[in-house]
């Protein structure tokens, strides 16, 4: 039940501002909506105030439509992934069987399941993994809601060895920022978020180089690998993808300022 009221909204919004807030109102609509009790609101609101993210105080994030869960701690999904998910669809809109790895709350995985299980045949095999325990907690819950299952561990490790050469959509949200630009982040991130999900390696590529080298024996004939990076990067991530031997392009959005790099077998 929403505790809004105009007061509340003014007050709420007020002390957003004053923290820094940019989305003052927006955000305090939200915190209004969510709060079950004026103590919840309070608290909830001196969270946000003390920098930890919108998603995380909330305990969840809109995704495609979506309400995805987003526990503390966890990595919180971008908005501008939605446009890997679009890429995936036009990719692969007859997917059986996706994987979500690096999966974070699941987002994406759930996000494709959604559109996937109103296909023709109805239903679509899911599966995800993160090494981070806390996500994987997460995404059972999102995940869970289409049938998926979420494993604990490190990139391919985990997963049930009868998925080779049987994946059509292999999404792999890996962690881009080079080292040396980790601490350059905004403190939401660096200091709420997993440094797992950030930081990946000298140039930002050796988590992706690890899943570009196996993705290959993974995925199904025709099967796709899409992952994000930055369009400085995309390049080398090209590179990595064809080492690999699959055949890579490139999808750039400037309206959701996103840059995804494909890579079908």
């Amino acid at each position: 039940m929403s505790l809004a009221s105009s007061s509340d909204s003014f007050a709420v919004s007020a002390r957003l501002r004053a923290a820094g807030c940019v989305f003052a109102e927006d955000e305090a609509a939200l915190l209004l909506s969510t709060a079950r009790t004026p103590a919840e609101l309070s608290a909830m609101v001196e969270r946000r105030a003390d920098g930890h993210p919108l998603e995380h105080v909330l305990g969840w994030a809109e995704f495609r439509g979506l309400r995805i869960a987003v526990d503390p701690g966890v990595f919180v999904p971008r908005r501008r992934t939605e446009f890997l998910v679009r890429q995936a669809l036009d990719a692969r809109p007859d997917a059986g069987l996706v994987v979500d790895l690096c999966c974070g709350t699941g987002a994406v995985g759930a996000a494709l399941a959604a559109v996937l299980n109103g296909g023709a045949d109805g239903g679509v095999e899911l599966y995800a993994a993160d090494v981070d325990p806390a996500a994987v907690r997460c995404a059972r819950r999102n995940v869970g809601a289409y049938g998926g299952r979420v494993y604990e561990g490190d990139l391919f490790g985990p997963l049930p060895g009868e998925l080779r050469g049987r994946i059509d959509i292999l999404a792999a949200n890996v962690p881009y920022v080079p080292t040396e630009e980790v601490g350059l982040l905004p403190a939401e991130a660096r200091v709420h978020e997993p440094l797992v999900a950030l930081d990946g390696g000298a140039d930002g590529l050796d988590v992706l180089r690890r899943v570009t080298s196996e993705a290959g024996r993974w995925l199904a004939p025709g099967g796709c690998l899409l992952f994000e990076t930055s369009e400085r990067q995309a390049a080398a991530a090209v590179e990595a993808v064809g080492r690999g031997g699959l055949e890579p392009w490139v999808a750039m959005s400037d309206e959701w300022h996103a840059t995804v790099v494909v890579g079908r077998r």
